[in-house]
């Protein structure tokens, strides 16, 4: 799917500044005081940014990366089948050690997100773009916030959108309010907005723009391990430590994703005891479900018809957002009118009352915390490497302050309207003494239970419902089975077909293995994996930032934003001492220590090392900014590399590495 508006093309974006670096490279040659030598003879800040198309790799499967992180998960899987449980005793002392001593971790990891991203978004680190200097955005703004919807929107708004307010207000979290009563239904909606709001969004705008950046600005492939090259070196992050970084990124998604078909299944569970007029549905049938949809993403993944996936998807969140203003029409109308503005506005004023809830207020706010806030967090944490490298994808050409608002901000006040009406018409129904509603009512209950109340939508609705909550469970099988695929391919864009179904086998299995722990404890047991699994990628996502924010230190934008900021304020200051309010400004050679770049040694290795071309074996390579013609004449076009004559260009031997 492509923008109508064509972007340039890669090869003619950032000419003059290519130029203008190539003769800066040649004007510090002729200097006495100085002469570093910068990779192909072009100053760090002048560096219009490398794509990582423009880059040369060799792709193929990661070992160690795919057979532990396979050996692992396949062990949990065979685990489960043989003895689960076992696997569920383990699992609920594990999530109880967890929940109980590193609850608090996940607290801190998400507000600590979110601040470094909305600081981000407002420092002068905004205006740098995720892709090379004057590349246009590669889809249109209404496009890209579509896709971004669709990556985030999930099956929460039939599931957790009237469920997760009617529990809140039914049973409110502790020392709110009393159950039932107007002020806990205005707290129910902040509540469950607070837990897929700002958060959230800020925890994928993180990863997203991290990867983002690595890639299309650093030219580095799209691997969590790519974001820490300034952090930990290019050897340790490309050797064992990015592989481990990898691996933990691989598991929170296999298990943050399984839980998410896991639930869809159950739902769809649920709409076919409607539909068809059945009992409760048990494990063999939903065990059934779970296998119909693996056939259905197979079929998916084989045919690789990523356009025709993509186009579901679009559907997908059509048919969701439909569904929604079906039964803001049909439904309660002027009071959901007046109810949605109100919850969103209990969210913003008690934003920082629920981020303060811990363990310190008592037993009853660390259950409530622990089954609720935490789950939450590390549900987005787990999720995280999945949707950010999916929005990495889609946001290539924009800076790095319209991703971050537009992430955090756009699909949260979407999340807030389809939420308002889903929860509010629960509540207004359960208040006003509907049929079916009851206070210990089953989640997958509730959406239905509300169609079954509208006599206009009970005979097609659980039909849309059914389909809507399928699709969405194969492309997600589909689309998290292609980014495990990258993560143990080397960053590869186009994972083998073989490697992508395997993970998404195991996908499955880690939700059939879940579902098997019995009805009751199902949902738990996804729970309680998801909550465990995202302990170490928590970390993972505090040194995200460092890495991340270290790294826009030494971006070009930012070296001669800093240039700027030095020789203007130089200028000024003698331009007013020797001829007061009559002056202008030129440039003209300074001395070594009073010019713009007097206190930046711009041929330190933070500066260079980045940007200097290599082959597929990782050895330098002669390369011109300027024609972006290589020394060894390879061909993007082609992969292939043409022999060099004697005495021509772009050089016939390396760039040396630079020194001090």
């Amino acid at each position: 799917m492509t923008d109508q508006n064509e972007p340039p093309s890669r090869k003619t974006v950032g000419t003059e500044a290519r130029r203008a670096g190539r003769r800066a490279g040649e004007a510090f040659e002729t200097l006495d005081y100085r002469r570093p030598k910068y990779p192909h003879n072009i100053h760090p800040a002048l560096v219009p940014g490398i794509g990582i198309d423009e880059q040369r790799r060799r792709y193929g499967i990661d070992k160690i990366v795919f057979f532990v992180a396979g050996a692992l998960t396949v062990a949990f899987v065979l685990w489960g089948v043989i003895n689960p449980a076992q696997v569920g005793s383990v699992a609920g002392s594990a999530f109880t050690w967890v929940t109980f001593n590193i609850s608090w971790l996940f607290v801190i990891t998400a507000a600590v997100i979110l601040i470094a991203m909305l600081s981000l978004a407002i420092s002068r680190y905004g205006r740098i773009p995720l892709g090379t200097d004057g590349e246009s955005p590669e889809f249109s703004t209404f496009a890209w916030i579509s896709m971004l919807f669709a990556a985030g929107l999930g099956i929460g708004v039939l599931f957790f959108g009237p469920s997760e307010p009617l529990t809140y207000f039914t049973s409110p979290p502790p020392m709110t309010h009393e159950a039932e009563s107007t002020e806990a239904m205005h707290y129910s909606l902040g509540q469950t907005f607070y837990h897929w709001g700002f958060h959230a969004w800020a925890i994928y705008a993180l990863v997203g723009g991290a990867v983002a950046y690595a890639a299309y600005r650093r030219g580095r492939v799209l691997l969590m391990s790519s974001i820490f090259r300034t952090l930990f070196g290019k050897k340790h992050s490309e050797g064992f430590a990015g592989q481990l970084i990898d691996i933990f990124a691989i598991i929170a998604t296999l298990f943050g994703t399984a839980a998410t078909v896991g639930i869809a299944a159950m739902q769809v569970g649920q709409g076919v005891t409607i539909v068809a007029g059945w009992d409760d549905l048990g494990n063999t049938a939903l065990i059934i479900i779970m296998a119909l949809l693996t056939v259905g993403f197979i079929i998916s993944a084989v045919s690789g018809v990523t356009r025709g996936i993509r186009y579901l998807s679009n559907v997908n969140i059509v048919m969701t957002l439909g569904i929604v203003g079906i039964i803001f029409i049909a439904g309660p109308t002027l009071f959901l009118a007046n109810l949605v503005p109100s919850g969103l506005m209990q969210y913003v004023g008690n934003m920082f009352d629920m981020m303060s809830r811990s363990a310190s207020w008592g037993e009853e706010t660390q259950q409530f915390q622990s089954w609720w806030t935490v789950y939450y967090w590390a549900w987005w944490i787990s999720w995280s490497p999945f949707v950010g490298i999916f929005i990495a994808r889609i946001s290539r050409g924009r800076t790095i302050r319209q991703f971050i608002l537009g992430v955090t901000i756009v699909p949260t006040i979407l999340l807030v309207i389809s939420y308002g009406v889903m929860g509010g018409t629960a509540m207004w129904m359960y208040r006003e003494g509907y049929e079916g509603f009851s206070a210990d009512m089953a989640a997958p209950e509730v959406f239905f239970a509300i169609v079954e109340n509208i006599p206009a939508l009970a005979t097609w609705m659980p039909f849309a419902a059914i389909a809507v909550l399928a699709v969405f469970a194969i492309t997600a099988l589909d689309s998290a089975s292609t980014v495990m695929g990258i993560l143990s391919s080397r960053g590869s864009q186009s994972p083998k077909v073989g490697v992508v179904v395997f993970w998404g086998l195991v996908m499955t299995g880690i939700a059939v293995v879940m579902l098997l722990l019995g009805d009751a404890v199902a949902l738990e047991g996804l729970q309680q994996l998801v909550i465990i699994t995202a302990v170490p990628f928590a970390i993972i996502m505090l040194l995200i930032i460092v890495a991340w924010f270290k790294e826009l230190r030494t971006d070009p934008l930012t070296l001669r934003h800093k240039y700027a900021d030095t020789a203007v304020s130089n200028a000024v200051l003698r331009g007013v001492e020797q001829y007061g309010d009559n002056f202008a400004f030129g440039v003209v050679e300074a001395d070594p220590d009073s010019g713009a770049g007097a206190d930046v040694d711009s041929a330190h290795s933070d500066y260079t090392d980045w940007y200097q071309r290599t082959n597929a074996d990782g050895e330098p390579v002669g390369y011109n900014f300027d024609t972006g013609e290589w020394a060894d004449h390879y061909n993007p076009e082609t992969g292939e590399i043409g022999t060099v004559e004697a005495g021509e260009s772009p050089g016939d031997a390396p760039d040396e590495k630079p020194t001090a």
